[in-house]
């Protein structure tokens, strides 16, 4: 993501893996702004906190924190609409450019890169999919799709962990409809508001074997929490199973539970697993996507604690 600043219009961005204390970091950015009579305003950029339908999975902050630090577009969306990228981005303009109004200054907080990069960046003008080769390509299985993008986009294939499913069929579904693969459309990106903010950013980057033991303690925790009934609330609206919020991290492996189909200590296991995956993906995207110039902060066992004077100095003083 390449940014050209301006010196007006600050919007404070603090992403990286989930577990990783981000949400922590945005808190203590907007009281330390409080201290010098600014008024900090938090935005959502996780994906699965978008959803009103998962405060527990979704490990939303808590009512509490979100009456200290005023918080937008956490629990936005309700689950039965489907929010995209660009859906979100569009969201994320608005709440910004009404900060900025207001001399207040935005805190852009998540791990959903894809919204970052389309927020910042633009989104290329891609053509609607052809639904029969969405459904086709859907249809393939994991390592069969890999392998035939390896061939039509190979590319985007290097690009791509082979398990990223998802990323995967989008690329092989817009090539095989338009013609032209993913990374071309994104040379015609248009929309992103680099040139109009000024970006004070920072990639929350522990060690991974932290963020995999808070993935694990936070999973049992959620079950511990409501996380359960949570599901069943889902489950009970009889909503698409295709739809994101049907598939966010813990909901499938709580239904399958809830069905009878696995054992309890089962669920955890795999709940664990797949959070752990997901912070994977996730240290992998933003150790290749964001600038090398952004700042890194790594918490550890040693210390969590994050200087954000330091950090955010230029922010601070104004």
């Amino acid at each position: 993501m390449s940014i050209s600043v301006t010196p007006e219009n600050p919007l404070a961005l603090i992403a990286g893996p989930t577990a990783s204390g981000k949400s922590a970091v945005a808190l203590d950015l907007g009281r330390r702004l409080a201290a010098d009579g600014r008024r900090g305003v938090i935005i959502n950029a996780d994906s699965a906190q978008v959803y009103s339908d998962l405060q527990i999975l979704s490990a939303r902050p808590s009512d509490e924190e979100m009456e200290e630090v005023e918080h937008r577009l956490f629990g936005a969306w309700d689950g039965a609409e489907a929010c995209s990228a660009a859906a979100w981005a569009a969201r994320a303009k608005d709440e910004i450019a009404d900060c900025h109004a207001a001399d207040a200054v935005p805190i852009l907080v998540g791990g959903t890169g894809l919204y970052l990069k389309v927020l910042l960046e633009g989104i290329a003008p891609i053509p609607p999919i052809d639904p029969a080769v969405r459904a086709a390509v859907r249809a393939l299985d994991e390592g069969e799709a890999h392998k035939l993008l390896q061939i039509e986009d190979p590319e985007r294939a290097a690009m791509l962990d082979p398990g990223d499913t998802q990323r995967i069929a989008r690329a092989l579904e817009v090539k095989r409809s338009t013609g032209v693969t993913l990374g071309d459309w994104q040379l015609a990106k248009s929309g992103g508001i680099a040139d109009e903010v000024r970006l004070h950013p920072l990639i929350v980057e522990p060690e991974r074997a932290w963020v995999y033991e808070r993935c694990d303690a936070r999973f049992v925790a959620m079950l511990d929490h409501g996380a359960v009934a949570e599901v069943e609330a889902l489950l009970a609206r009889g909503l698409d199973p295709d739809l994101p919020v049907m598939r966010a991290i813990g909901v499938p492996e709580i239904a399958a539970w809830l069905a009878g189909e696995v054992e309890s200590e089962d669920v955890i296991a795999m709940g664990q697993q797949a959070t752990r995956n997901y912070a994977k993906r996730q240290f992998t995207w933003f150790r290749r996507q964001p600038p090398e110039d952004w700042p890194r902060a790594r918490p550890s066992w040693e210390s969590e604690n994050i200087d954000i004077d330091a950090y955010f100095a230029s922010l601070l003083r104004k």
